[in-house]
């Protein structure tokens, strides 16, 4: 159990979900870059065996290539993490490997509500995203075109909520923008609504998965 103790007033934040969420300085140049890799990828790998890069991707192992804009990439992502644990307060070191995929998302592709199983924190990192002007106005007010919405993992938490409480919008809801990087706790749930432009939508999404150690175990 973590010590934790109310403060002066009695009063105590339980449960919280940490989100990160921030801009990657030299993004403009590395996206360039990475977006010509993912489409030569993506290019080899569908016509390979009629697989499709952003759905097969327990498979990929996209950070093990040998390209300096990944190498760059994984500096970033693994600072994130760093960042985040630093945060969270750990004060032992925790080793991680990383998993990560690209994801190219077309005029009307989507990603279902999921989370990520078997990992400890996930991510995405922003390549391409089309510009406002660019979604179809024409489409339905409530498709949120290009954004990506999270869900508060506490079920139904917001059913007693009244106007002021903090609780009462079950949804966080992004619209990102190329260079942008997000990481959260791999149970979170949510899911990514269509891109109604003919524009890519390009982005890398990876998982942190833990190195196990015995002193991770609670005490």
């Amino acid at each position: 159990m973590a010590n934790q103790y109310p403060n002066k007033d009695g009063f105590l934040d339980l449960w919280p979900t940490q989100f990160l969420q921030r801009s990657v300085p030299g993004a403009d140049a590395a996206n360039a870059a990475l977006l010509e890799l993912v489409l030569e990828m993506e290019q080899k790998y569908n016509s390979s065996d009629g697989a499709d890069i952003t759905s097969d991707y327990l498979s990929q192992s996209l950070l093990a290539i040998e390209h300096p804009v990944i190498d760059w990439l994984k500096g970033c992502i693994n600072k994130s993490v760093g960042d985040y644990l630093k945060q969270q307060g750990l004060n032992y070191n925790v080793d991680w490997g990383l998993q990560a995929w690209p994801n190219i998302n077309r005029r009307g592709d989507y990603h279902n509500l999921h989370n990520h199983p078997h990992s400890y924190l996930s991510g995405t990192y922003y390549v391409a995203m089309p510009k406002l002007s660019e979604y179809d106005q024409s489409a339905r007010n409530d498709l949120n075109p290009g954004a990506i919405s999270f869900y508060d993992p506490r079920a139904q938490a917001n059913m007693l909520s009244i106007r002021g409480d903090g609780q009462v919008d079950a949804e966080h809801r992004v619209l990102p923008e190329a260079g942008m990087l997000m990481l959260w706790p791999s149970f979170l749930h949510h899911l990514v609504h269509p891109n109604t432009s003919d524009a890519l939508r390009v982005s890398v999404s990876f998982n942190v998965v833990l190195k196990w150690r015995d002193e991770y175990l609670p005490r």
